[in-house]
């Protein structure tokens, strides 16, 4: 009885001592500096909101911050990296919706955008704002709509890849008839480059991107692809104000990491990011550019992936668009 004891004893101790690693690796956590992977070129709205959000995180945590671009194949190149990182809370991921449209187009991506990745917090909601070349003869979308019809195939647009900015003016052309050439980039900042030199007519991405241009009259504003005004460019119209029915594009922006990340540092980087949100001059700067600040819990951020899914996908299907 006593060898029978001892030998149940040795073996519950071992199993709490084995149990003790992944609770320490999480209370301690962060021991190193942290990664922050933006899966697009510097300058565009994804590495504005990343690097704020970075920099307010490093006090926070007690720990440097490091921002890494990772551009190419529509942020995949980025997703991908951060879906094969280390589970480790060491590297996170400054999402995009796009992560979510991804899947509409390809059924071969290297990474799964429903089991590969650990949501921490939406930081953002984004309208898309339709912008063209000041020089292009249009004032309005219903100008726009003419102006396209006039001259099929004339035209050209540009996007970061399969995105919003791809969907946006897909879905315009679809629901109006119009013929325009898809220009794809690798990024919002060398597109708008383009644009504002005269190399393409137009482009639809978040406003945060692109209202100072507008502000600077180096592009023309057309409107917004959500279902009301956005509050920090009222003077705008909807899409569908504008007399495009049924058009609706948003967006969001927020952080994940790898999945099988520890809940207790998935927990402790939702509590960061849902503070930083909060903050009053992180607000004042998403509004201006912008966008809603907006926080969730990673349950609520999984729920809302899982929707965009089969969102996008519908919509992908229903417009009949293809990748190029």
């Amino acid at each position: 009885m006593k060898k029978l004891l001892a030998v149940l004893c040795t073996a519950a101790c071992a199993a709490a001592f084995a149990a003790l690693p992944s609770s320490a690796t999480a209370q301690a956590w962060p021991t190193k500096s942290i990664r922050m992977i933006i899966p697009y070129p510097p300058g565009g709205a994804t590495d504005i909101l990343g690097r704020l959000i970075s920099q307010k995180l490093s006090p926070i945590v007690g720990q440097p911050v490091v921002v890494e671009n990772r551009a190419g194949a529509s942020g995949n190149v980025g997703f991908d990296f951060v879906a094969k990182s280390a589970p480790d809370g060491y590297t996170l991921l400054t999402g995009t919706a796009n992560l979510t449209i991804a899947p509409a187009f390809s059924s071969k991506l290297p990474f799964n955008v429903l089991t590969d990745f650990s949501p921490i917090s939406l930081i953002v909601s984004s309208q898309n704002f339709l912008v063209t070349r000041p020089t292009l003869p249009v004032n309005n979308v219903r100008d726009l709509i003419a102006y396209a019809k006039a001259n099929p195939g004339k035209l050209t647009y540009g996007s970061s890849g399969i995105g919003t900015p791809l969907l946006c003016i897909e879905i315009l052309k679809s629901i109006a008839g119009l013929d325009i050439v898809h220009i794809p980039y690798k990024g919002d900042t060398p597109a708008l480059t383009d644009l504002m030199g005269g190399q393409i007519d137009m482009y639809c991405s978040t406003i945060v991107g692109e209202i100072g241009f507008v502000r600077a009259g180096k592009l023309k504003g057309l409107g917004v692809t959500s279902r009301k005004r956005a509050a920090s460019v009222p003077e705008f119209p909807t899409l569908e104000e504008a007399g495009v029915a049924g058009f609706e594009l948003s967006s969001w922006y927020g952080i994940l990491a790898a999945a099988g990340t520890p809940r207790p540092i998935v927990d402790q980087l939702n509590a960061a990011i849902v503070k930083i949100v909060a903050m009053p001059d992180v607000q004042k700067v998403m509004v201006d550019g912008g966008s809603d600040p907006l926080s969730s819990t990673p349950d609520e951020f999984q729920a809302r992936i899982r929707a965009d899914v089969a969102k996008f996908g519908a919509v992908v299907k229903a417009a009949g668009i293809k990748a190029e």
